[in-house]
């Protein structure tokens, strides 16, 4: 940020988040040479206090097969789909179907035929109808809002449909 290399940045050259990734691991590649240089007593074995504890924490650790690349496209994707989330789940509070919303928020994603339409109607004292119609809305609601959340991260429209393409390709990790 000192050296003013976000000016670097252009979108011809790829996604912002990208750049930020490269640059990271530039800062990363730097900062370790920069703690094993001679001056600074690189070269010499360090010992941890705790090395008899390190081999069993690090035991209790889980193991995360993904790449830090893949796992930092997977944060971006899910940081995307909790503001998304938010942003509907505020909607809702603002016409005061909270209630509705929590208990139908888990169908966003579920397949049609898995949503016990009959026992949310008996459950909120509504029409099974009436719970099609809300559960339609509430999706085509997070749709539209995860496009305009994605909208927000690139330049033009006709990037939208590439970042969506990422951001499920980064889910399936």
């Amino acid at each position: 940020m000192e050296k003013h290399d976000l000016r670097a940045a252009d979108p011809k050259y790829g996604k912002f988040r990208s750049f930020l990734l490269i640059r990271l691991k530039y800062f990363l590649a730097d900062e370790r040479d920069r703690t094993q240089a001679k001056k600074r007593g690189g070269g010499r074995k360090i010992l941890s206090l705790g090395f008899q504890d390190a081999e069993g924490q690090y035991a209790l650790e889980p193991a995360d097969p993904l790449s830090p690349d893949m796992l930092f496209e997977k944060s971006w994707a899910l940081t995307v789909l909790d503001r998304t989330m938010d942003r509907l789940e505020a909607e809702m509070a603002k016409k005061n179907r909270q209630k509705l919303f929590e208990h139908l928020k888990v169908y966003l994603t579920a397949e049609k035929e898995d949503i016990p339409y009959q026992d949310m109607a008996t459950k909120l004292h509504r029409t099974e109808g009436s719970i099609r119609v809300a559960v339609h809305r509430l999706r085509r609601q997070y749709r539209k809002l995860l496009r305009d959340e994605i909208a927000q991260t690139v330049d033009g429209e006709d990037q939208i449909g590439e970042e969506m393409g990422s951001l499920f390709a980064a889910l399936a990790y």
